[in-house]
């Protein structure tokens, strides 16, 4: 027989009601207030709390059943704490369950966030259009398809307790442009989740990535070619960390904009104010374009770093400028916090130098309050993980400051890509060291869909890491990775199929046929979920085996 209980904050929180509906179909949740003998559950935002934090707690209701109190912080705790409110109740919604004592949590590193391009993230996966890697490249989904996949990346950001979603390629007229920018952030805050815009100064499309717009890069240099960038030589990088090279065709796509050019910043100060102000996003990621520097005259007087043009002179050098981000960032900053006090403004300081800043003097100028963030590739969080310490960051001039994974995704590895591998000790391990060290978050790529079991679990460590870092590895397979797979031992043995089909990047052809035996016949003896896991490790093993290695 269907049940009754009420609700006191529907309205406020639309997304948090819609939960409770969707895990307990047959309760017949009603609004507040109602009989006393109805059960009740409370929504109340405390901004006292940080934000995503909560507490869950009961009252005791004269002549009635307790009432179910969620006190959530700013934007997104009340929708965390009725996740956690749903992950306790099992089967029926009882503040029995609860004990006597509040639950009380909050995120041990406060910025957790993922970072996207729009035209390979492939979270909707019964659409065509999808791609692996690129940076310049076109959108090739139905129009439809960007909202599609980037629903299902905050659905899933909102149920873990997952911050931001970092979107390079926000706007474009191709994937519906102002509207669909809009209905992205509606959606998302709804979820509790910040909507992050990436731009870079002068580069990476502007604000508009891609259409006839007037903050679009291409557009307004095509109307003012005398600002065009005079690049110090051929457009594009290469990373020491990943096997083959990169291409780089000139397109719209690559236009850069000399940042000496005084009508360069006042034009990006002008669309970075029109972004905060036009979106309710929940931040904007910012970075000097990294494909290459303006050698004009004036750059190169007014930069007067040698320091800084050593760093580009060989094939894995900078292609970057940090003087110029250090120069540029806080008109920026200062552009967007004007229209909305609250984003959350990610500085980009770029690769593997956070052990020796270039640019320290400019750095220093660097405004309170924004978010540093410092990425790394794979051989430099070899030398990072042993010694960065918390007296060197919390010396920075730069504070906060966060870690940005570039590898266990298609940016470092082999031909095979490490956006399909079992990251999930590594984003563990850096979880750990940013604790440790005093940073105040991590961000890792999540462009691929959870459908892949070895994906899922890693952005579930991302998220049950960052959120408390202190977390064992061996209470994570206990908690979250055995329910998930079939019990402990089947997540012990996935995880060791994985990571021995990670670690090589060819195998015989009868390794493979073992451990895709392996892996169906657990599929096949498993039910739901954790068959469907252990079925996309064995197609996975399945595809290796097919080609010979």
């Amino acid at each position: 027989m269907t049940s009754t209980m009420a609700i006191a904050g529907i309205e406020a929180h639309p997304h948090a009601t819609r939960r409770l509906r969707e895990s307990f179909p047959d309760i017949d949740f009603v609004p507040a207030p109602v009989a006393a003998d109805v059960p009740v559950v409370r929504f109340a935002e405390d901004p006292s709390l940080v934000e995503g934090g909560f507490i869950i707690s009961t009252h005791a209701r004269a002549g009635g059943p307790a009432e179910i109190l969620i006190t959530g912080g700013p934007f997104s705790g009340v929708i965390y704490g009725t996740e956690e409110l749903i992950r306790r109740s099992g089967s029926r919604l009882d503040a029995a369950a609860l004990g006597t004592a509040p639950i009380a949590d909050a995120p041990g590193l406060p910025y957790r966030s993922v970072w996207t391009w729009d035209h390979s993230t492939n979270w909707e996966l019964s659409q065509i259009g999808q791609q692996e890697i690129g940076v310049f490249n076109p959108f090739q989904k139905p129009p439809g398809g960007f909202l599609a996949d980037y629903k299902r990346l905050v659905d899933h950001c909102s149920r873990n307790r997952i911050a931001g979603v970092i979107v390079y390629g926000f706007l474009r007229d191709s994937h519906g442009g102002i509207e669909a920018g809009h209905e992205l952030c509606r959606y998302a805050n709804e979820r509790g989740v910040r909507i992050i815009p990436g731009i870079a100064i002068g580069a990476y499309g502007g604000v508009y990535w891609e259409g006839r717009h007037r903050y679009n890069l291409a557009t307004w240099l095509k109307a003012n070619p005398q600002f065009e960038a005079q690049m110090e030589k051929e457009i594009g990088f290469q990373i020491a960390d990943l096997a083959f090279p990169l291409n780089f065709p000139h397109s719209d796509y690559t236009m850069t904009a000399c940042p000496s050019a005084p009508e360069t910043i006042e034009w990006m100060e002008e669309a970075v104010a029109w972004l905060a102000e036009t979106f309710d996003i929940g931040g904007i990621n910012i970075e000097s374009g990294d494909y290459g520097v303006c050698g004009c005259r004036r750059c190169v007087a007014r930069r007067a770093n040698p320091t800084e043009a050593d760093r580009r002179r060989d094939q894995y050098g900078d292609s970057w400028s940090h003087t110029d981000m250090a120069e540029n960032f806080p008109r920026l900053y200062r552009a967007a916090t004007a229209k909305k006090p609250n984003l959350w403004m990610y500085c980009e300081m770029q690769w593997d130098n956070l052990l020796d800043p270039v640019a320290r003097e400019a750095q220093e100028r660097l405004p309170k309050g924004a978010i540093y963030q410092h990425t790394v590739n794979r051989s430099f969080w070899s030398t990072l993980k042993t010694t960065l310490t918390r007296d060197y960051v919390e010396a920075l001039p730069t504070q906060p400051n966060v870690l940005r994974c570039q590898f266990a995704c298609q940016w470092n590895g082999d031909e095979r890509t490490e956006r399909y591998a079992l990251n999930a000790a590594t984003f563990a391990e850096m979880s750990h060291k940013a604790l440790e060290a005093g940073m105040q978050g991590i961000t890792v790529w999540a462009e691929p869909s959870a459908y892949h079991a070895t994906v899922e679990l890693s952005y579930l460590a991302f998220a049950r890491f960052g959120w408390e870092p202190t977390l064992t590895w061996e209470r994570f397979l206990d908690e979250d990775a055995a329910p998930m797979l079939g019990g402990r031992a089947a997540a012990d043995r996935f995880v060791a199929i994985a990571s021995e089909i990670d670690a090589n990047q060819t195998l015989p052809v009868e390794r493979l046929a073992q451990l895709r035996q392996e892996a169906l016949q657990e599929c096949v003896d498993k039910t739901g979920e954790p068959a469907r896991r252990w079925l996309t490790l064995g197609e996975q093993i399945a595809r290796r085996e097919y080609m010979g290695r």
